[in-house]
């Protein structure tokens, strides 16, 4: 995979990779850009622009594709027949094979990061339905379905996250928020809480008074 790392005037040892679980919805977006290179997954161009937009099923990437978006930023994804535009979409060669966000993480684990934060990789769903942030909208399923298994995603990202040990990593999320087992006692991966992130990003998260959610 040959990723060229675009060039600004943000610091370099920094990355976010943001999915979609609702823990998210905290997260100021445009805030992140200011201190970092931004990993996003899937619908996440619907509301916001990341540096990489990573997206592996193919109903979405066409969607993506659909919309435009590929055609003046950065979308990557797997080869896939049923992709409806090769043009201006980037391949991962040779592709995992993952889910979107632990792709999205192992990407930004192939530049020299020294320190990754992740943002709405929930894997438990909410009361045992679908945890997503673009629940009940096109290409997802309802808030009310059942939640999505999550093994599959977990097992990637303790697999990402043990590979790059020379990497800091910080999973952002609510007070008392599933942490599971798989995650825990990984020597450079560290849960914090938002409260946390905030006082060494200033301005990166909405306080719960003043926070709406966006419109889709």
């Amino acid at each position: 995979m040959v990723q060229k790392l675009k060039q600004n005037s943000r610091p370099h040892n920094v990355a976010f990779v943001l999915g979609n679980g609702t823990s998210r919805k905290n997260l100021n977006l445009n805030e992140t850009k200011n201190w970092g290179t931004v990993y996003g997954c899937n619908a996440l161009y619907r509301e916001f622009e990341p540096d990489y937009l990573i997206a592996v099923d193919t109903k979405m990437v066409n969607e993506i594709i659909a919309a435009g978006y590929h055609k003046d930023h950065q979308v990557w994804t797997n080869p896939n027949k049923g992709i409806t535009s090769k043009s201006n979409v980037n391949f991962f060669s040779p592709h995992k094979g993952w889910s979107s966000g632990p792709t999205a993480l192992w990407m930004a684990c192939q530049q020299p990061y020294s320190q990754i934060y992740i943002f709405g990789f929930d894997y438990q769903g909410l009361e045992g339905k679908f945890n997503n942030v673009y629940a009940d909208t096109f290409n997802y399923k309802k808030s009310h379905d059942a939640a999505t298994f999550f093994g599959n995603w977990l097992s990637q990202t303790e697999k990402t996250v043990k590979e790059f040990k020379n990497i800091n990593f910080f999973r952002v999320m609510e007070p008392g928020q599933f942490v599971p087992d798989k995650l825990q006692g990984i020597p450079n991966l560290q849960h914090i809480t938002y409260e946390n992130f905030e006082q060494k990003f200033k301005g990166s998260t909405y306080t719960t008074k003043n926070h709406q959610k966006t419109s889709i």
